[in-house]
């Protein structure tokens, strides 16, 4: 209760409870709270003195009402109960929560308690409302927090209308991972407009590419865009680390860049791959200019309805293995060499290493512990 003398604040008594909201109230969306207009209701007397109150219009917290639109937003228009149960039971808990650090205490809360009370009531399933949390970073600019009170908020349609969506969405992405803070960046935007720009001209050169290339070339960049399909899969998938996904396309556009530009060129048919790669990859980045470079390809499907490519692990495995040399578990070298070497092999090419040589004079060998392609220790006394 609120008393309209001084506005103080009285609780019902508990003999009075439950108090029934009103059923014939109009939701129109504008102004305050839809109870407000149900004057009878809101109209009432203060439960200590008798005298004129009004009822308390906002009934709950907004937190309250968002902790179960997961569930209501599946089927808004079900009209049969709270939300449509079959539908729900295939898509909660939700795989993956992204929201700020000052929700852990208001939104989350409220969100697991109602999720548990809809599990006793046998309307939900599962013991908790998502599987997977990520708290965002803020954004900040000249060191600060962006606030409209401090006046150093960067308007998006200003930034959209000058370099396009693909390039705000993309840098955002590339500037930070998602849980760390991000400092705004005006050269940042620029750079990633850049950036666009060189595909788009990647795009319009490697379909000039020659039908017979260099086989080695071709080899090696095959290579890449497999490390680079896994490399940016995982990062999406397990890290959620977008920045380091872009980076890894970058590394691949380069790579292209470079193969188109040297002495020996690789063939058309691996370049397309390469660039439609690209594309494929940058989709969830910058949809609309690889949407349409990707058309401008001859490609009719949509890249966003196109399964995410798989990387074939053979092909993405370096030609050369980076053996680790310990002499009695302490690393003494590092060796680049051919994959699929045997034991002997890799044990005369370690010894001949000044590093390792030097530790293994005048000593008797005693042991040798060898895991193909990745370390050799050699125990001596």
């Amino acid at each position: 209760m609120r008393l309209i003398e001084n506005l103080a604040i009285k609780p019902v008594n508990i003999k009075d409870l439950p108090v029934i909201l009103p059923t014939d109230v109009k939701f129109t969306g504008q102004g305050q709270s839809p109870l407000a207009q149900a004057t009878d209701w809101v109209n009432t007397s203060c439960p200590n003195c008798g005298g004129p109150a009004k009822r308390d219009t906002d009934t709950m917290d907004t937190f309250v009402d968002s902790s179960w639109y997961y569930f209501r937003f599946l089927n808004p228009k079900f009209s049969e109960g709270i939300f449509d149960k079959s539908i729900a039971d295939n898509w909660v808990p939700v795989d993956m929560y992204v929201g700020g650090a000052e929700h852990a205490t208001m939104h989350l809360l409220y969100a697991r308690f109602i999720h548990k009370f809809l599990r006793d009531l046998k309307l939900a399933k599962g013991d908790e409302p998502f599987l997977n949390l990520v708290h965002q970073g803020t954004i900040t600019n000249a060191g600060a927090k962006m606030s409209k009170s401090k006046g150093n908020v960067v308007d998006p349609d200003d930034l959209i209308a000058r370099f396009g969506a693909d390039t705000v969405r993309l840098f955002s992405l590339f500037a930070a991972p998602p849980e760390k803070e991000l400092e705004w960046s005006d050269q940042g935007v620029e750079g990633s407009h850049r950036f666009l720009h060189r595909v788009w001209k990647l795009v319009e050169e490697g379909i000039q590419s020659p039908e017979i290339g260099s086989a080695e070339v071709d080899r090696t960049l095959q290579r890449k865009i497999h490390q680079t399909i896994r490399k940016v899969t995982q990062d999406i998938d397990e890290r959620m680390h977008q920045n380091t996904a872009i980076s890894a396309i970058m590394e691949l556009i380069n790579a292209t860049n470079d193969a188109i530009h040297g002495s020996n060129v690789p063939s058309a048919r691996t370049v397309r791959k390469s660039v439609e790669t690209i594309l494929h990859l940058l989709n969830p980045f910058a949809p609309h200019m690889t949407e349409e470079l990707w058309s401008n390809l001859g490609n009719q499907d949509l890249l966003s309805q196109l399964s995410w490519p798989e990387f074939d692990a053979e092909l993405a495995q370096e030609d050369l293995a980076m053996i680790v040399v310990q002499v009695n578990g302490k690393l003494r070298a590092s060796m680049p060499v051919p994959r699929g070497l045997a034991q002997q092999q890799i044990l005369e090419m370690a010894s001949d290493d000044e590093k390792v040589r030097k530790h293994l004079e005048g000593k008797e060998q005693m042991k040798i512990v060898f895991v193909p392609d990745k370390l050799i220790n050699i125990v001596v006394r």
